[in-house]
């Protein structure tokens, strides 16, 4: 096979007419980003918004958007803990600094402040009314607060460790609370009496969750020591121990197919249902392959029916309470993002792979996620198909698993169904790409027979795999090899499927015949390694990105670079085609994305919107929208604006031409006070300056500062942002001495015309007097001296025509 035929691009690769125009604009139009990073999540009544913990942040989202409908900043002040009114007017937060406050609930705005514990707050919950809060405290206290009046009403001790569950009693008019520490006891205190009635003693480890039966009568905890305690209110007695054999994380009185049941959630992972009279099983869930996360608290909502729970490896997921059947996910928290991709024909949905076991699928338009188990370990790479059937990722486990993508299935198990595994490598899979499946076949099984998977790896070999031979849930490689000298970072398909690229670690990329794995070629030129690798759509040229801050072309005939684009600041981690291969987008340590147009080797556009290097890069088929994803646990989409800038300024061009036709007609009618309104408004401050010193050359009018009193009175009723501007143009002009005079004679109309508040609340004032001030001084200086000298002339002038006419008059005598 010669280089030539390598790369002959199949007629659907080709873009529409309408999307050749070159790019120059991307603007960010959003981002897919974390909101928690542990510890409590709560619901608003009505569970249509969401309260999380992000760091020093606290975040309400709208689940109907899917978009921050509040974020509360606490600056450099991590949040403990938090709880929202039961009337849903404000909520408490506690932070590290022992501080707790008071925000508004839908502003957001700040209303109390006061220092509540000696040790951090961990646990809270309001009473029925609204009007108590009760905080429990690493410090091994309880205490009760007034809300609106802002003051402590409890302290109450006994504890003998950290206190790690509160709870009010349902009835407000019993005001009774119960708290749990890690001495293992349960106290209930009497708000009216200010004292503990009660010690409950039964677990023997941390008490997790409390929770009250409906009526109010029985007290239900749960422990780390695996069992659940029913407890009878008032009598003060154990009525019941049910054990759950596994550690008790949370739990939380539910409805449940019409009857209230006890949910509980801990170290499996699962959510499970318990008759609150016999304490039998009721229901429970089934459990993820491959999940290993922990339920670590819980939430309901009778609203909605949904139960909602928070794992330990920051996801929320939202289930029914009757089906325990997963109705929604949300990613809380992304660690980096490694590596991103398009799995559906509309690309609306969205893979993403980060420092974890999972894959996340998220609705770029709605933000929903889609949460994958499959793999045992962290996953680094992930591919689709160019038709978006079919999905490929690679693990640090090993392996490497092909799956069945319909996003749009109604069914959540049928939206990512697991096809085959490739097992073979010895070390963790580092890059994977899939072939294009021909046109015409129509069903994912179908596609699936056709396709093939390349895999690369950190042990530097390469595994082609049919996909459609299968040994049950196993692929059989076709064919493996020793491809590099050093770890595989990238591999790619070329569109017609005969060859594939690899790049790696020992700075060269490769080559290679699909068919036998034959080598082709090498590409050498790079100067550190390489992590990525693209073919044109259309082009015979390869694309790779490097660690030596370049990214560079190469010829898919003779192997020869034949472009380098330098430009990044740091490695260059990402590339890819747009434009119908006329142009590149790249990605890097340097937390940049970058446009390069090829033909002329120069970046268009520098898009800046991350904090750390960007890993992943995806474009969707119209090239409209191109998203980054980062470590920072961010994912940017960027939205193609070329067409939109110029119409907007092909529309100010054409404003700009008329406005300049009204100048000069005003100029030619003496017109001067719109002549200088038009030249603010077209930015042309020498053309202002211009007709400032015809004004005073002409002189109409003697009296006025200008020369102009229809200017003077202009010049002193200007707007604010009108007079920042006019006062940059004086601070500019007035670098000029034979500018001096016009200059000083606006200067002295502005400050006579406003006031000193006026002038100092420009947003540029300290910088334009600071400016105006040594050039002034220069100025005055300078005018003095030449009084001076004119004086001097004076004098001599007049000493000579008093000699004149002395001899005039001898003369005559």
């Amino acid at each position: 096979m010669s280089a030539l035929d390598a790369q002959s691009a199949p007629a659907d690769a080709a873009p529409a007419q309408a999307q050749l125009a070159l790019k120059t604009s991307f603007k960010a139009v959003g981002t897919i980003e974390s909101i928690f990073t542990g510890g409590k999540a709560a619901l608003f009544p009505g569970g249509q918004k969401l309260i999380t913990s992000y760091g020093d942040d606290v975040i309400v989202t709208d689940l109907s958007s899917s978009s921050t409908a509040l974020r509360i900043k606490g600056e450099t002040d991590e949040v403990t803990c938090f709880a929202l009114k039961p009337d849903a007017t404000h909520l408490v937060v506690a932070y590290k600094s022992l501080q707790l406050k008071v925000y508004d609930a839908e502003t957001g705005a700040l209303s109390k402040s006061f220092k509540a514990h000696e040790a951090p707050v961990l646990v809270m919950d309001f009473e029925p009314t609204s009007t108590l809060v009760a905080t429990g405290s690493a410090d091994a206290t309880v205490k009760v607060w007034d809300v609106d009046r802002g003051y402590c009403t409890h302290n109450f001790k006994g504890h003998g460790g950290i206190v790690s569950a509160v709870k009010f009693h349902p009835d407000a008019e019993r005001l009774m609370l119960v708290s749990g520490s890690d001495d293992c006891k349960i106290r209930l205190w009497n708000l009216r009496e200010r004292s503990c009635i009660a010690v409950l003693t039964s677990h023997v480890s941390v008490i997790r969750g409390l929770d009250f039966s409906p009526d109010g009568r029985f007290l239900f905890s749960g422990a780390r020591d695996k069992v659940i305690n029913k407890w009878d209110v008032d009598e003060l007695e154990l009525v019941k121990t049910v054990p759950v054999f596994e550690s008790v994380e949370a739990l939380a009185v539910v409805e449940h197919e019409g009857a209230s049941v006890l949910c509980s959630g801990g170290e499996k992972g699962i959510l499970r249902m318990w008759d609150l009279e016999s304490g039998e099983l009721v229901a429970e869930q089934h459990k993820e392959e491959n999940a290993r996360h922990q339920i670590s608290g819980m939430a309901w909502s009778p609203e909605t029916s949904m139960v909602l729970a928070v794992t330990s490896d920051q996801n929320l997921l939202f289930y029914s309470a009757d089906t325990l059947e997963r109705s929604r996910q949300i990613a809380g928290y992304n660690e980096e993002v490694l590596d991103i991709c398009f799995v559906d024909k509309d690309d609306r949905h969205l893979a993403v792979v980060t420092n974890t076991e999972q894959i996340r699928v998220y609705n770029v338009d709605t933000r929903d996620c889609e949460i994958i188990y499959g793999h045992s370990d962290t996953v680094l790479s992930i591919a689709a198909s160019p038709d978006a059937r079919l999905m490929v990722t690679g693990s640090k486990d090993h392996t490497a698993i092909v799956w069945l993508a319909n996003p749009e299935a109604e069914n959540a198990k049928d939206r990512f169904t697991q096809l085959a595994s490739c097992i073979g490598h010895t070390e963790p899979v580092t890059a994977v790409a899939l072939s294009r499946v021909p046109a015409g076949i129509s069903t994912p099984a179908a596609a699936a027979a056709k396709a093939f998977v390349v895999t690369g790896s950190k042990d530097r070999t390469i595994k082609v795999w049919d996909v459609g031979k299968r040994d049950g849930q196993k692929l059989k490689a076709r064919y493996a090899f020793v491809a590099h000298e050093k770890d595989i970072q990238c591999v790619a398909v070329a569109p017609n499927n005969k060859v594939f690229a690899s790049g790696a670690l020992d700075k060269t990329a490769k080559l290679w015949s699909a068919a036998d794995g034959s080598l082709l070629g090498t590409f050498k030129g790079h100067k550190r390694g390489i992590w990525s690798v693209r073919f044109s759509p259309i082009d015979q040229v390869l694309a790779t990105a490097s660690t030596d801050k370049t990214i560079k072309l190469w010829s898919l005939r003779d192997f020869s670079c034949v472009r380098t684009f330098e430009g990044h600041l740091n490695t260059v981690l990402n590339v890819a085609f747009i434009s119908a291969g006329m142009q590149l987008v790249s990605t890097g340590s340097d937390g940049l994305v970058k446009l390069w147009t090829i033909k002329d080797n120069e970046c268009v556009a520098t898009l800046d919107n991350h904090e750390d290097r960007i890993w992943g890069l995806a474009v969707d088929r119209s090239e409209k929208r191109v998203l980054s994803g980062s470590s920072d646990s961010t994912i940017t989409i960027w939205e193609d604006v070329t067409a939109e800038e110029q119409e907007e300024q092909e529309r100010e061009d054409a404003e700009r031409i008329l406005k300049e036709q009204d100048l000069s007609l005003y100029l030619a009618r003496k017109d001067y006070r719109n002549a200088v309104m038009l030249a603010l408004q077209l930015d042309q401050p020498f053309r202002i300056l211009g007709i400032l010193g015809e004004v005073r050359r002409t002189a109409a009018d003697a009296s006025s500062v200008t020369g102009s009193a229809q200017l003077d009175e202009f010049f002193a009723q200007m707007p604010a942002g009108d007079l920042e501007k006019l006062l940059l143009y004086i601070r500019d002009w007035n670098t000029h001495s034979k500018h001096a005079q016009t200059t000083q004679n606006l200067l002295y109309l502005i400050l006579r015309s406003y006031t000193p508040e006026t002038l100092t609340g420009l947003p540029q004032a300290k910088s334009i007097i600071e400016s105006l001030l040594p050039y002034t001084e220069r100025h005055f200086a300078h005018a003095t001296e030449l009084l001076k000298k004119s004086q001097v002339l004076e004098y001599t002038l007049q000493c000579m025509d008093n000699l004149i006419g002395v001899d005039t008059m001898q003369d005559a005598s």
